[in-house]
């Protein structure tokens, strides 16, 4: 009769750290500070992917994972247009999409892409850290990850 009082008093413990978090909102991500991860992709459009050295450009760009099946990606996707007309450079990746569809919304809402690659597996996702989508990484010149931002 010791235990369920013991294995409550430890679930409430953790509960409450966990209610202690700064910004208990916030999905950390193990990859911020860290190289850019493998990045497995097929083409797109008929343009070769980018691999993951292509990614250390030297300059700071942004890595935005996306879907044509995704609400808020559709919301966030006027951001990346005012984005990419100020001159940052976004690399998107198409995440678990049909290439005809990911097209058929690129035309209908404009391209912010400087490159783009297709993740129909989500091995690169995976790979990533990813969440869900849509979410957007800050790639310093060295082609580190300085920051992750989770939805639009």
């Amino acid at each position: 009769m010791v235990l369920p009082p013991l294995l409550f008093a430890a679930l409430a413990a953790l509960f409450l750290w966990g209610m202690g978090r700064d910004d208990p909102r916030a999905l950390l991500s193990t990859r911020e500070g860290g190289p850019v991860p493998e990045v497995t992709l097929s083409e797109f459009a008929g343009i070769a992917p980018f691999s993951r050295e292509d990614l250390a450009t030297g300059d700071v760009l942004l890595v935005n994972f996306w879907a044509s099946w995704c609400a808020p990606c559709r919301a966030e996707h006027k951001h990346l247009i005012t984005l990419r007309d100020a001159g940052i450079p976004i690399w998107g990746i198409n995440y678990k999409d049909t290439e005809a569809k990911a097209q058929s919304l690129l035309d209908e809402l404009g391209n912010p892409f400087a490159r783009l690659a297709a993740d129909p597996s989500g091995r690169t996702g995976i790979d990533w850290g990813l969440y869900g989508v849509p979410e957007t990484y800050v790639i310093d010149g060295d082609g580190m990850i300085v920051k992750r931002f989770a939805g639009p």
